[in-house]
């Protein structure tokens, strides 16, 4: 390594650094160096409470009891690193390769230092001089050969950032396009929801508990017995944990630290080699996809591949190809037809104009990141709550709560929602000009707009009610009734949704859902639209109401009043839209102008 420009590098950034904060302003350098000094009082104490716990505390314990603190010393710190890997991702380089690739530098040590700056994160701050403390502390509390254990703390580290890092190059080559970097994005936050969720899902439903055995009225050799056989079932899980974790390389710091409490040192300078030599192939491979990245290579593999398949020339690959004779015309075989695409679709019974709007808006939709994560992220909330309710009381749950329970499915939608129906022309920004500026009826606009979410609210109404059914063990017809209450609920919401967007509409900033700023009376309005919500959500309960009140009566069970009852509301419902739907069109004529002046206007 060549110090003297390492050294160079270092003045560089320290330089860049010291600019950026003299511009930042006063108050910005003092929060700047008040964090940096919670940052470094946080990262002494981590250290020094590692050190006396190690030392007084976990140094007698047994090795396999050392070894699940570090399991779980090693899981926090694996939480909170994922926490930030989500801003990670979107940093970025601390100094620019390609500002150097002209210049006679080791670009090696740029990426050594990027590398390097990249982990000064909360997480390694906080938490890895609480790992070196607790090292410390048990050579102190048990012996100088733990003193192997510190190299293994840094072999781990190195291990987890090494492979950040590789995995942070490869998604920013990746994430070149915008569109494709806010899916990856979104990618990565729902699944680190469901991530999070993985132990709560366990323990609540997919691990069945059996009650406790109560000593009373049980004889002592019963009691002992059951206390043997409950200290041998824990003896035998602790068992199967210390045989995985020589098989899961995060895992070998623990294993390092019960194979030195046991006095195998070799065992334990094994597996924090085994920690080195993954760190250093994935920072190899961490430069060498970066360098690749900042020389163009990434993403055009099929380019390169095409430029080193022409040999030599254009000239000479077309000498080289056979002539081909044209056969004749009645012999040509005929192309295939056209079918058209999704905005070429023909939905029958529904006007030309409504059907362009509804098939653009579903593919805007579609196509936006930003709309899929305010969709998903609620309703992957809502599964996961579901299977764990249901998966805990659904023995409990009496026959007639059962119609209610599929209503309640659907008036979950409204949650999920009322967001995006109270502000269909938002999302439209600059487009919104197009339907002020068409002679297209507006009672047909809001008709396509409110088509587009069917096949959303259909979709995620059939999942949920479908789960709903398998967890809860629903009656078919009962499902079945609950879909036409999801048409009288749709009709709601979107009657509720088109006066709330014409009244109070607001615009949304591009690639998120977040408002550029919300009028008060648009907040206002949503307020109330929440606190009539038993109102509004009135026409779903009343079939399921209804069937109770029947079987209450002593009414035939062979009589679905749900069923019939909710046929009759969802038509009933139809027929309420289309009538009013004509001057909600009226209205959206004599408001556009004031819509397009809000939705298009980037208020700060």
């Amino acid at each position: 390594m060549n110090w003297a420009q390492f050294k160079t590098i270092l003045w560089l950034r320290w330089r860049l650094s010291r600019n950026q904060l003299q511009r930042s302003g006063e108050l910005s350098r003092v929060l700047t160096m008040l964090m940096l000094g919670v940052a470094g009082l946080t990262a002494m104490g981590g250290g020094v409470a590692g050190l006396l716990l190690g030392g007084t505390i976990f140094g007698p314990l047994a090795p396999e009891i050392l070894m699940l603190v570090w399991d779980g010393l090693i899981v926090a710190f694996l939480f909170f690193w994922l926490i930030g890997l989500v801003a990670e991702l979107q940093r970025s380089e601390s100094i620019d390769l390609a500002r150097l690739m002209h210049l006679p530098v080791s670009l090696r040590q740029v990426f050594v230092f990027n590398y390097l700056a990249s982990h000064l994160t909360l997480s390694l701050i906080v938490l890895a001089p609480a790992m070196l403390g607790l090292a410390l502390g048990l050579v102190w509390g048990r012996g100088v050969i733990m003193v192997i254990l510190i190299p293994s703390v840094v072999g781990f580290l190195f291990l987890i950032t090494s492979w950040t890092y590789c995995l942070r190059g490869w998604l920013a080559a990746l994430m070149a396009n915008q569109r494709r970097r806010r899916t990856i994005v979104v990618g990565i936050a729902m699944a680190m929801m469901l991530v999070g969720q993985l132990p709560n899902l366990y323990f609540n439903v997919l691990r069945t508990r059996e009650p406790s055995p109560s000593h009373r009225g049980l004889k002592p050799q019963e009691t002992q017995a059951a206390r043997e056989k409950r200290k041998e079932d824990r003896e035998q899980m602790l068992a199967t944990v210390v045989r995985i974790h020589p098989f899961v390389p995060l895992l070998w710091l623990p294993d390092s630290a019960r194979h030195l409490a046991e006095g195998r040192a070799w065992a334990a300078l094994l597996e924090g080699s085994g920690c080195v030599l993954l760190g250093l192939l994935g920072l190899r491979r961490a430069y060498r996809t970066t360098l690749r990245y900042y020389q163009g290579d990434v993403g055009n593999k099929a380019a390169s591949g095409a430029k080193s398949s022409s040999s030599p020339s254009v000239a000479g690959e077309l000498s080289s190809r056979p002539q081909i004779t044209p056969a004749p015309a009645e012999s040509e075989p005929r192309p295939a037809p056209y079918r058209g695409g999704l905005l070429e679709t023909q939905l029958r019974g529904i006007p030309e104009e409504a059907q362009a709007v509804a098939l653009a808006t579903f593919r805007s939709l579609a196509r936006a990141p930003e709309v899929k994560m305010a969709f998903a992220m609620p309703l992957l909330a809502t599964i996961v709550l579901g299977v764990i309710f249901l998966g805990r009381t659904r023995s409990a749950l009496p026959e007639a709560a059962k119609p209610f329970l599929a209503s309640g499915v659907v008036s979950m939608l409204w949650f999920l929602l009322f967001q995006f129906f109270s502000n269909q022309f938002g999302y439209d920004r600059q487009s919104f000009r197009t339907f002020v500026l068409s002679a297209t009826d507006r009672r047909l606009v809001l008709l396509g707009k409110n088509l587009a979410a069917v096949p959303v609210v259909f979709g995620i109404g059939f999942l949920l009610l479908s789960l709903g059914t398998f967890l809860a063990r629903l009656p078919v017809l009962d499902t079945v009734a609950a879909l036409f209450q999801l048409v009288t609920m749709l009709a709601v919401l979107c009657l509720a949704g088109n006066c709330l967007s014409i009244i109070a509409p607001y615009r949304v900033q591009p690639g998120s859902m977040k408002a550029a700023k919300v009028p008060v009376k648009a907040m206002l309005l949503g307020l109330a639209g929440t606190a009539l919500l038993p109102v509004l959500l009135l026409p779903v309960y009343i079939a399921p109401l209804a069937g109770l009140l029947w079987q209450m009566a002593g009414g035939s069970a062979l009589v679905p009043v749900n069923l019939l009852l909710s046929l009759l509301l969802a038509g009933a419902a139809m027929l309420i839209y289309r009538a009013v739907l004509t001057p909600l069109g009226h209205l959206l004529q004599q408001r556009e102008q004031d819509i397009l002046q809000v939705v298009t206007s980037d208020l700060e």
